[in-house]
């Protein structure tokens, strides 16, 4: 059973999906008008996360986000730059890829954007039209009518006559109601439009994501996501015009999950906001924080905190994400030589009763435990997609494994032949959570070893021996052999020179 907590209710839900063995998702994407911030990131490595979960048990998922490639912002930045609205777009697209791909977050199925959408969007507006929810300006603008509709207000728990009193001051005069809003503005010199029956012009913002997603997803689906700070009046918006298009109150999406802001000393980060990127003096895109930090520590910091929750970013948080991490590949390596060392039959004992085996055994026992530790991580990610506990039980493992590695190095525990398959077990069931977490996929840093006082001598001396060999195929003319231990060397991390006095070598 799988609990949602759904804005729309203000509760948390058991998932029905809209078909048996299918998930389908619209998240809301970014207007590519400049680099994505650690705030856009959030949104992003949020459902990511949760489309691995959902696969992982068994899900189908469609997922689908769009880019708003036409917006006053990108029309502002294309001309103070000399470039055209899809320059600027297509620059920032690229931006957010590369950005993204750095967090391991796994690309859409579809990435509709507004340019490309234009037809269906027309379509949306003149239905909204025809039902007598949407009225035409002289000028060709045409604006939604909130008055129309009687439940305008249930995402985000708002009645219009608050919203009137909230109202800001500048209020448009053409309007019916100051909280009406815009599916369609009129062409103005130097902007991109396309035509439509009322004239050149291009979609207000609301109207392009219920266009996308119900052209991707059909009239009942799912998921619909964002950023917290989308449910007024972006989401509300979308209710109120896809619902209206559509004739069905209970249509669209089904389950409304919002993340909570990302802040930095109490204040939102904003990419809008310019005083907030000044002050964190190159501290504030992913880009500049990919500078300095992998992307898989900056992906587990946003998963350890609960998506609903408010996130305090600042470099100190970020550095102890990276010991945390840390800690987790630590365990990643001990598992890795556990299972070639068991394999090899190193330290291992063979024990003709195979019962007293299984009890004995304490790998059978950390197996065991990561059976546990799997299944309360499941049941963590069934409760709302609890990331921040889910983790906890991952790192609880890492501890285990960790102090298991040590006592088998130190040759205290007694192994046995029946452990190589259940390191290999335990090995499954880290990695298993790691999956859905979505860490371990780039390469991942393993700890140095310190070396002992005596091995110094004792590297040299094998040295000497691997030269000489190495020499002697050389003389003979072994070209083969003598160049098969110089690219063994050198993928141990050694670097054989030859010169007129002889072989010579160095770490890399």
């Amino acid at each position: 059973m799988i609990k949602v907590y759904n804005t729309m209710s203000r509760s948390k839900e058991i998932f029905k999906p809209q078909k048996e063995g299918e998930v389908s998702i619209y998240c809301c994407g970014v207007t590519p008008y400049s680099a994505p911030h650690i705030g856009n990131a959030r949104p992003f490595v949020t459902w990511d996360v949760i489309r691995r979960y959902f696969a992982k048990i068994g899900y189908k998922v469609r997922y689908i986000q769009n880019f708003t490639d036409v917006d006053d912002k990108i029309i502002k930045a294309a001309n103070e730059q000399g470039v055209t609205w899809k320059d600027i777009s297509e620059k920032y697209i690229g931006v957010y890829f590369k950005s993204m791909d750095a967090l391991n977050i796994k690309h859409a199925d579809i990435y509709p954007k507004v340019s490309e959408t234009m037809g269906d969007i027309i379509n949306m507006v003149q239905t909204l039209i025809d039902k007598g929810f949407a009225y035409v300006l002289e000028n060709g603008d045409v604006f939604y009518s909130v008055e129309k509709d009687k439940s305008y207000g249930k995402l985000s728990k708002r009645e219009l006559t608050d919203m009137m009193a909230g109202a800001r001051v500048a209020v448009d005069e053409r309007k019916k109601h100051p909280m009406d809003f815009a599916l369609w503005k009129s062409a103005k010199p130097g902007e991109p439009s396309w035509d439509s029956p009322w004239g050149k012009g291009r979609p207000g913002w609301h109207i392009e994501c219920s266009a996308m997603s119900l052209k991707y997803l059909g009239e009942k689906f799912d998921f619909h996501g964002g950023g917290s700070d989308l449910i007024f009046p972006h989401h509300e918006n979308e209710i109120a015009q896809s619902e209206s298009a559509i004739g069905e109150e209970n249509s669209f999406a089904q389950y409304w999950v919002h993340n909570g802001f990302i802040t930095k000393g109490n204040q939102k980060v904003s990419k809008s906001d310019k005083a907030m990127a000044k002050s964190s003096k190159g501290f504030f895109t992913v880009e500049d924080i990919l500078s300095k930090y992998p992307g898989e520590v900056i992906r587990l910091l946003l998963l350890q905190t609960h998506y609903r929750n408010q996130l305090e970013f600042d470099e100190d948080r970020v550095k102890e994400a990276q010991e945390f991490y840390g800690k987790l590949a630590k365990a990643y390596w001990q598992l890795d030589d556990l299972a070639r060392k068991t394999h090899a039959g190193e330290f291992v004992k063979d024990k003709e009763d195979k019962n007293f085996a299984v009890i004995a055994s304490k790998a059978c026992a950390l197996s065991d435990l990561g059976e546990r530790l799997l299944s309360n991580f499941y049941a963590a990610m069934s409760d709302d997609f609890n990331t921040a506990l889910a983790i906890t039980y991952m790192f609880e493992y890492a501890r285990e494994i960790s102090n298991y590695y040590s006592e088998f190095i130190d040759g205290k525990v007694d192994t046995l032949k029946i452990d190589d398959k259940v390191i290999l077990r335990v090995q499954e069931i880290y990695l298993e959570m790691a999956s859905i977490i979505g860490i371990f996929e780039q390469p991942v840093p393993q700890e140095k070893s310190e070396e002992p006082a005596a091995a110094p001598e004792l590297v040299n001396a094998l040295m000497d021996i691997i030269l000489s060999i190495r020499q002697d195929a050389r003389a003979a003319k072994n070209w083969a052999t003598s160049d098969k231990i110089r690219d063994a060397l050198k993928e141990a991390g050694i670097v054989v020179e030859d010169t007129p006095q002889g072989a010579t070598w160095h770490r890399q």
